[in-house]
């Protein structure tokens, strides 16, 4: 399993970013998808979860109305929409996989699942 972020870098509060994140080495189409974050000096945090045909979403109450996730099974990548940015949407943006099924409200862990490396997103003026 390998999952690549890309998309990040450094935007002025109120701009956009799209993340994406190319999946490789499982059956994408049957996978439900996370995207999870952590701010600098705190916990990791999850921010989104798209069943495997897009159908189901979720999204932690910080960025509701302002981040959408999506998916191409086509092309076996996960996206994140982020609009109207805020400094604390800083952090390293993760996108994981395989993650036991529950909700947003139980944190993270880097033991259970396949995460990808990461990638920056950094809202500053």
């Amino acid at each position: 399993v390998q999952l690549v972020e890309s998309g990040g870098g450094l935007v002025q509060p109120g701009g956009s970013l799209r993340l994406s994140c190319a999946a490789s080495g499982f059956t994408f189409s049957n996978n439900y998808m996370r995207w999870a974050r952590q701010a600098p000096g705190k916990g990791l945090e999850w921010v989104s979860i798209i069943s495997d045909d897009g159908s189901f979403t979720s999204y932690v109450d910080s960025i509701k109305g302002r981040f959408t996730v999506s998916r191409d099974n086509e092309k076996s990548t996960q996206y994140l929409q982020m609009n109207s940015l805020k400094s604390e949407d800083t952090g390293l943006y993760y996108c994981a996989t395989g993650v036991p099924q529950y909700g947003l409200g139980t944190p993270p862990d880097f033991a259970e699942g396949y995460w990808g490396q990461g990638t920056q997103v950094t809202v500053s003026s």
